[in-house]
């Protein structure tokens, strides 16, 4: 899982980093260049170890791991990104974590013709609307609610919360986070029965305007690798592959 020759460990590092600031965990762990977010199970980023700077040996770091999410009652889940290196990935491959949603990161350079729809609103912090039809239109359980609301609570950059609207309802929803001359887009997703009809498209335009607007001269997202409908959405405004990660999953 060597890093791509295009790109340097700090360019990854530096999009790892705003990633999790972006969209945080309720409480993490660092230990040894690992760190571990715990957020009640609710997502796979926001509960699992991640790789900044590797040091020590990784079965201590296995072995904390392991200690820590039992005691939490959730699954260990390692998120692998280039900065993790082979070791890991071999080492849970033996010992039987499955892998699982391969994910590409991309970026893209905000473009100057990027405008604001007038059919999308966006808001500095979650309304009790926008929450209840972002969890909704994620999936979010009822029961994973609190846990959802308190970790879109715990976001500390600039964020923009956006719902795109048609005659009064809401078609799509998103979330972008502004941070060192970047903008990350999460979860741009659009109702069942609004699909197709360029929701998204709007989401994405406005959000990038949005983060012009908040200095922002980059753009980087991420997308399961096979989510074929997201990536040419995303490709067309733009954005390209810098790396890769993937899940090792104890089940």
């Amino acid at each position: 899982m060597g890093l791509p020759m295009m790109d340097t460990e700090e360019t990854v590092l530096g999009l790892e980093e705003r990633a999790f600031n972006a969209w945080p965990a309720l409480r993490s762990v660092l230990s040894d260049g690992w760190l571990m977010r715990f957020s009640e199970g609710l997502t796979k980023r926001a509960n699992s170890v991640n790789a900044v700077r590797p040091t020590g040996m990784f079965r201590d770091t296995l072995a904390l791991a392991e200690d820590l999410y039992a005691r939490q009652r959730t699954p260990v889940i390692f998120r692998l990104s280039p900065l993790a290196g082979d070791e890991p990935d071999d080492v849970l491959h033996r010992i039987g974590y499955r892998r699982l949603d391969e994910t590409m990161v991309m970026t893209a350079p905000v473009p100057g013709d990027a405008r604001r729809d007038p059919a999308v609103t966006i808001t500095a912090a979650p309304t009790p609307a926008w929450s209840e039809g972002f969890a909704a239109a994620n999936g979010i359980t009822p029961t994973m609610r609190n846990v959802h609301d308190r970790m879109l609570g715990s976001i500390l950059m600039p964020a923009a919360f956006a719902t795109v609207f048609e005659g009064g309802r809401p078609l799509a929803y998103g979330l972008a986070v502004a941070e060192r001359g970047m903008v990350g887009l999460f979860d741009i997703v659009t109702v069942p029965e609004a699909r197709r009809r360029g929701a998204g498209r709007l989401l994405v335009s406005s959000l990038l305007d949005w983060g012009r607007a908040h200095h922002a001269e980059r753009a980087y997202l991420q997308v399961t690798a096979t989510n074929e409908r997201a990536l040419g959405l995303y490709e067309s405004a733009g954005f390209r592959e810098v790396y890769r990660y993937h899940y090792r999953y104890r089940t």
